[in-house]
């Protein structure tokens, strides 16, 4: 049966006092909303709908991009009027996913099982039982076990208060019964709202209703407001922490490792404290990460080190390589095994040799450097003209000095040597010494400028 997935994000969120659409505010690097689409994507539906409201320029704004189809809920009646703006574009013989985009941590397993849960013309249902069930929807069951209804809180008796297995609100059924059903709620109820509950006693009566429940509560739990949000990116990191972990990884501690993305870690890793990791990041095997180090869709070599306050972003580092501390690997870069970055040196669009080293206080931009090579302090590739950027190459073995500029583009042969404080304007062959600066000299009696004193007005 072909899927259609609904995400329901037309809250305003008032409590989350923000101008930002409360779906959209972020959870590890990535809006509430795109974390239940990523987990959906997985199940390859055939569409996806977005219900939104509130904020819904900015909802199309950061879906413009993907294939989802975004329908408007101009008032906010309830669940079951949000789903009944999404049917018209559905497909009667479509299996429909109802999730929320409040809820951001399903899992992808869990809602492969509440799919194959699903009776065939009933009802899907994720349940979960909490210790405190208070402001959930109660699941009512009767005396063979079998669900009949889910009562809100607001109109729940006090016997039925005490149930502690509660609604999620994520379900699937087919669209055509879903239709069906929401023709017939009504908003006779506290809220004065169409609940989607109410097709569960609908459901119950013929064709129905069967549960299953996700591995954790955290997979379940909505966002309401910033409290809620911040309590729910720290269990969630706390859980990533706890993968990696049981992986072999070291982390110094656990409690101050953010991760904004994907990260694939070998074992034997080590990870000090504050290390931001964002986009997709893979550390190979005795890694380690010092601490406060940004590593965004980056590879970083076996038994590499990178050293403290170090960023790292959209490069390559081989192994046994050494970057940092207070480094910047910029986009393009790629260091082959056993190369040596140090403190103060940034590093855009280059690769570097193995086995090369560029220890302090450089610049090397849109260049290939070589294998072997020695790049004193103070040198600086430079790149740009004011309208286009140019390559420097410095072959195999050479040695550039302190202080220098090579003026791309520009080529310094292999096992050549470059003299500190020279200006490289044209190529230096193989083997040569290229100096340029001018004779020293030394000028006696010469008075050194002052500071002139300023006249009282």
């Amino acid at each position: 049966m072909p899927l259609s997935v609904v995400i329901l994000a037309a809250g305003k969120g008032t409590r989350m006092r923000s101008k930002l659409p409360k779906v959209l505010h972020p959870i590890a690097g990535r809006s509430m909303l795109e974390h239940v689409i990523h987990s959906a994507e997985q199940l390859h539906p055939e569409q996806f709908v977005v219900v939104a409201g509130h904020g819904i320029d900015q909802v199309r704004q950061q879906l413009s991009e993907t294939n989802v189809t975004i329908v408007e809920q101009a008032q906010q009646l309830g669940t079951g009027h949000a789903v009944d703006q999404a049917l018209p574009v559905i497909e009667d013989n479509h299996q429909v996913l109802v999730l929320y985009g409040d809820v951001p941590l399903i899992e992808t397993s869990t809602l492969r099982q509440l799919l194959a849960t699903q009776p065939e013309s009933g009802i899907g249902l994720l349940t979960v039982k909490l210790n405190n069930p208070t402001g959930y929807g109660r699941i009512i069951r009767d005396s063979a076990d079998s669900i009949t209804a889910i009562v809100e809180q607001k109109d729940a008796t006090e016997e039925q208060l005490k149930v502690n297995e509660v609604n999620t609100g994520i379900l699937c059924a087919q669209a055509k019964s879903l239709k069906a059903w929401l023709s017939n709620i009504d908003n006779n109820n506290a809220q004065g709202e169409y609940y989607l509950t109410d097709c569960i006693a609908m459901a119950a009566q013929g064709a129905g209703v069967k549960a299953c429940h996700p591995l954790s509560e955290i997979e379940v739990e909505g966002v309401n407001s910033r409290v809620q949000l911040a309590s729910l990116e720290r269990r969630y990191q706390a859980a990533k922490a706890e993968q990696l972990l049981q992986q072999g990884v070291t982390l110094i501690d656990p409690a101050r490792l953010d991760i904004r993305g994907e990260l694939n870690c070998a074992s034997d890793v080590l990870i000090d404290v504050n290390v931001i990791i964002e986009g997709r990041v893979n550390i190979e095997s005795g890694a380690v990460i010092g601490a406060n180090v940004i590593l965004k869709d980056c590879v970083v070599g076996a038994d590499s080190q990178v050293k403290p306050n170090t960023m790292i972003e959209q490069a390559q580092i081989g192994k046994a390589c050494s970057v940092g501390p207070f480094a910047r690997i910029r986009p393009g870069t790629i260091l082959e095994d056993e190369a040596f970055i140090g403190n103060f040196v940034e590093v855009k669009k280059t690769t570097l040799g193995r086995g090369s080293k560029a220890s302090h206080l450089t610049y090397l931009g849109d260049a290939d450097v070589g294998q072997g090579v020695n790049i004193g302090a103070g040198v600086i590739t430079c790149n740009y003209d004011g309208a286009n950027k140019y390559k420097t190459v410095i072959e195999d073995g050479a040695f550039i000095g302190s202080d220098c500029q090579l003026v791309a583009p520009v080529n310094v042969g292999k096992n050549a040597t470059v003299g500190a404080g020279t200006t490289v304007t044209k190529d230096v062959q193989a083997e040569e010494l290229c100096i340029s600066r001018t004779p020293q000299k030394h000028i006696s009696g010469w008075q050194r400028p002052v500071k002139k004193v300023k006249e009282e007005q």
